[in-house]
């Protein structure tokens, strides 16, 4: 096997070679790390390999799972391995090593992943674009002056340019669903209690951060929720169960759905990106020849009372857990270790109060109840997944100055509005690659579905990945295209 017929399969795919005898996950471990010699010194979205594992890897230590052998990358934060340096893109964590497994890796490998890697995050996983004083940008394979999204852009970028068909990823504000529309991906974001956050914590952000993956095909991301999306002693809630495994869901019929959509932009005194709205308007009109009830509608609550709200979910605790961070490692938190708008988040952490935490929790209710009224009346609801295209880099680097981390959020907010609310409602949401811009840059599209409803995201995502077959489109970057890789030139 070589690197473009590496590259042609998804995870699934890899899987059944190996599960044939046709590969084993041992050559496929070393076609991974081919790929990322390749393409991530273009990229920069791989910051660790592991090539003794790769060489230690045997046929019989391969879980029976879904993926067995199947090349696998974790995000530089969140759930890890015991013994592995995990930094979450900063250097106050700089060679940080963890000390105990988390449920979802133990699950991750179960599935028969086998974890070769790290991939590049945004300073505490805060910003919608990938890159750091510690690592430096992450580029999109699409067009490398350009950002590959965040905070799980390494991810995503990973995984555009056939480096692994499936990586893992999280989401606070859009982490997952942001990537995947800029580089052209199927990003899923559970509902909130879907994936376990054990055993370090019961909840991150207030309810509002998780962690699953990006993949490049609804039946990965189906196979893939199959596998993680089990309840794990002590977690403080377990929600609604599928009836079906939800690689099952693949070309089932949805039934004739009501789809509420917009093309307003939510933060005022912005606009959407000019071929954003056609783009939409097709897929509405696809949708209704595949006979939905199509419905427009406008923002779906206020704003500001939004935005002023829920920064304080994201600031309540980030000063005690950097503080921690910095005790157990014997740093000083200040300029040398963070940069400016996370030592910004820092700084307004520690003004917080419970009065202040408590307003913010009347507010979120607020929100989840309208919001919930609204789905009642519909199934669910499609938005342009972010409202730019082709920000450049250094246009949403945490490294800036002239804006505290509020004023930064709304600076990322400008593309990013329609993904944070999701969070704190705790839906699921989907973005799709159903579309691209003259110049070739994808153009994602989310759907979000009641509260549990992931199988009804992935029967629409399976039918519309018929429609819109976005496998057949690859980057420039890609490992699988080796001369073009090799003359790509970029500023």
């Amino acid at each position: 096997m070589n690197l473009a017929e590496y590259t042609a399969y998804d995870g699934l795919g890899l899987a059944g070679l190996v599960k044939r005898r046709d590969v084993t996950a041992k050559e496929l471990g070393r076609l991974m790390l081919a790929a990322v010699e390749q393409v991530n010194p273009y990229l920069n979205a791989v910051i660790q390999t592991y090539a003794d594992r790769v060489e230690a890897t045997r046929a019989e230590d391969i879980p029976a799972g879904p993926f067995a052998g199947v090349p696998f990358l974790l995000k530089d934060i969140g759930p890890g391995e015991k013994g592995a340096i995990q930094e979450a893109g900063s250097r106050l964590c700089r060679g940080r090593v963890l000390h105990q497994d988390s449920f979802l890796v133990e699950r991750f490998r179960a599935a028969g992943l086998k974890i070769l890697g790290r991939t590049t995050t945004p300073e505490m996983a805060l910003s919608g674009s990938t890159e750091s004083l510690l690592a430096g940008p992450t580029r999109s394979p699409w067009n490398p002056v350009t950002r590959a999204g965040g905070s799980s852009g390494g991810a995503a970028a990973s995984v555009v340019a056939g480096i692994v068909p499936l990586a893992h990823a999280s989401d606070g504000a859009g982490s997952i669903r942001i990537p995947a529309a800029v580089c052209g991906l199927v990003g899923l974001k559970p509902s909130r209690g879907r994936v376990s956050l054990g055993p370090e914590l019961a909840e991150a952000l207030q309810g509002m951060h998780l962690h699953f993956g990006l993949s490049r095909t609804v039946r990965d991301t189906a196979a893939l929720l199959d596998a993680v999306a089990q309840p794990a002693p002590g977690d403080p809630f377990i929600i609604i169960q599928p009836q079906r495994p939800y690689l099952q869901e693949i070309g089932v019929p949805t039934g004739r759905l009501r789809i509420a959509w917009t093309r307003t932009s939510w933060q005022p005194g912005t606009a959407l990106h000019p071929e954003i709205t056609p783009a939409l308007e097709k897929i509405v009109d696809l949708l209704e020849a595949m006979g939905h009830e199509l419905t427009e509608v406008e923002t779906l609550y206020d704003y500001e009372a939004f935005v002023n709200a829920i920064w304080l979910g994201w600031a309540w605790g980030f000063d005690i857990h950097l503080d921690d961070l910095a005790a157990a490692l014997g740093r000083r938190i200040n300029e040398e270790t963070l940069e400016p708008v996370t030592l910004s988040l820092y700084h307004l952490a520690k003004g917080l109060t419970a009065a202040k935490m408590a307003r913010a929790e009347e507010t979120y209710n607020a929100i989840r109840r309208k919001i919930g009224q609204f789905f009642q009346r519909y199934d669910l609801l499609l938005t342009p997944t972010i409202a730019q295209l082709g920000d450049p880099i250094g246009k949403y680097s945490q490294n800036v100055t002239d804006v505290d981390f509020i004023g930064f959020f709304r600076r990322c907010d400008q593309s990013d509005m329609y993904l944070p609310f999701a969070n704190l409602t705790g839906q699921p949401a989907i973005s799709l690659p159903l579309a691209h811009s003259a110049a070739g840059l994808p153009i994602g599209f989310q759907f979000v579905a009641r509260f549990g409803r992931e199988d009804l995201l992935i029967r629409l995502a399976s039918a519309l990945e018929a429609a819109f077959p976005w496998r057949q489109r690859t980057p420039p970057i890609h490992a699988g295209q080796l001369q073009e890789t090799k003359e790509l030139q970029y500023a």
